[in-house]
């Protein structure tokens, strides 16, 4: 979170990482989705007002997060998509290309693998688990390897990122020897809080904790006089 008790020289000698909150984040990756569909549609220019109807926001807060990621642009036909896409690419994901390993191979780690191995900036390229089925073999254009090659592996194939996707019993091993060999990035699907050292980043995705908050505001809603029956 921004302090906004800081002085304009103080808030410019900050790293950019410092000035970005994770919901800018996740408002521009939004963003680029949106705009991504757009351009497949034969749309190649936008203003904020629209991409404000599409993201569910504000025309003020497209512009203030437009601004805050260094985009620039003429706005007389509104921006440029393809330019705007590559700047988002830039910022989030970085110059260079980042590997993915994805621990667990199971239905979910499968869906994984078939959603986002083709990404060319964030690639999937190493699986592990322990069942002999879904290991030493290639799996929806993905290496799987067993669990015990786990650190040789990251170290062999410059691994940024790691998914979790094994068993709540398994997880916090799991992330231990993915930081002890170097991984900075964790994306858990356990449905665990897991440790990891200051100089590593993990985002936790609780399925079922997102399940529990639609079934409660589902729940609350139909419970509304005059609501459909």
């Amino acid at each position: 979170m921004i302090d906004t008790a800081l002085n304009p020289e103080s808030f410019a000698a900050m790293p950019v990482a410092e000035k970005i909150s994770a919901k800018v984040i996740e408002r521009v990756s939004l963003y680029r989705q949106l705009l991504q569909r757009q351009r497949k549609e034969g749309k190649t220019h936008f203003f904020s007002r629209q991409l404000a109807r599409l993201s569910k926001n504000t025309s003020a807060q497209v512009r203030r997060d437009i601004m805050l990621i260094g985009f620039t642009g003429t706005t007389n036909r509104g921006y440029d998509i393809d330019d705007f896409i590559e700047h988002i690419a830039r910022f989030i994901d970085g110059e260079k290309a980042m590997n993915v390993a994805i621990v667990g191979v199971g239905n979910l780690g499968r869906a994984i693998i078939s959603y986002y191995g083709r990404d060319p900036k964030l690639r999937i390229v190493a699986g592990f688990d322990t069942e002999p089925d879904r290991t030493d073999r290639v799996i929806l254009g993905c290496q799987c390897h067993h669990i015990s090659a786990l650190e040789t592996v990251v170290r062999e194939k410059d691994i940024s990122i790691a998914i979790i996707t094994v068993p709540e019993s398994a997880a916090q091993a799991v992330v231990k020897r993915l930081c002890s060999a170097g991984v900075p990035g964790i994306l858990n699907f356990a449905p665990v809080k897991l440790w990891v050292p200051d100089h590593v980043y993990i985002e936790d995705i609780f399925l079922g904790i997102a399940l529990d908050k639609v079934a409660f505001y589902t729940q609350s809603r139909r419970a509304k006089p005059g609501a459909a029956q």
